[in-house]
């Protein structure tokens, strides 16, 4: 799996980082969320492991804007934070799942295989195709760009689909 980790503490990020090559990962890193949300909006993830308290733009904000922009990247939201109403807005914000420091790095591990395994099973159901963040709706047959309708004629849809499959 690709997976995207925006965390602004070494000692954590660092940890995570050599677990999730460890487990045979591909991890990209970002220390800030601006520089998370670019990464994630340009990039074709499996998952996206997210802290809350990021300099720039905290991992909510991270996460609002990632769904508003119809970005389903599965995310998983880490943080100190343990409070019912903290977990509730990160959930509400977006986020698939939720894991308080300090964790396992085994059940972290196991929270993102859980995390693709629910990713591939939705988009496969649902008929939708990505990249980056085009998505192909193979039922409606529509495209679109993050939340924007591309008009394609039947010749251009079915290339698009060819070149995303």
């Amino acid at each position: 799996m690709r997976v995207l980790l925006v965390e602004d503490e070494p000692a954590v990020r660092d940890a995570v980082e050599r677990a999730l090559r460890g487990a045979g990962h591909k991890a990209d890193l970002a220390r800030e969320g601006p520089a998370g949300l670019e990464l994630a909006m340009t990039n074709p993830y499996d998952a996206v492991v997210l802290d809350l308290g990021l300099p720039g733009l905290d991992g909510v904000e991270v996460c609002r804007r990632l769904r508003a922009s119809g970005n389903q990247v599965p995310v998983l939201m880490l943080t100190a934070r343990a409070a019912v109403r903290d977990r509730v807005e990160g959930l509400d914000a977006g986020a698939d799942d939720y894991l308080v420091k300090p964790f396992a790095l085994d059940e972290l591990l196991a929270r993102i295989r859980a995390l693709g395994r629910r990713g591939d099973d939705g988009a496969k159901a649902r008929g939708v195709l990505r990249f980056m963040d085009i998505s192909l709706d193979r039922d409606a047959m529509e495209c679109r760009r993050g939340d924007r309708l591309i008009p394609l004629t039947r010749t251009e849809y079915s290339l698009l689909e060819l070149f995303i499959a």
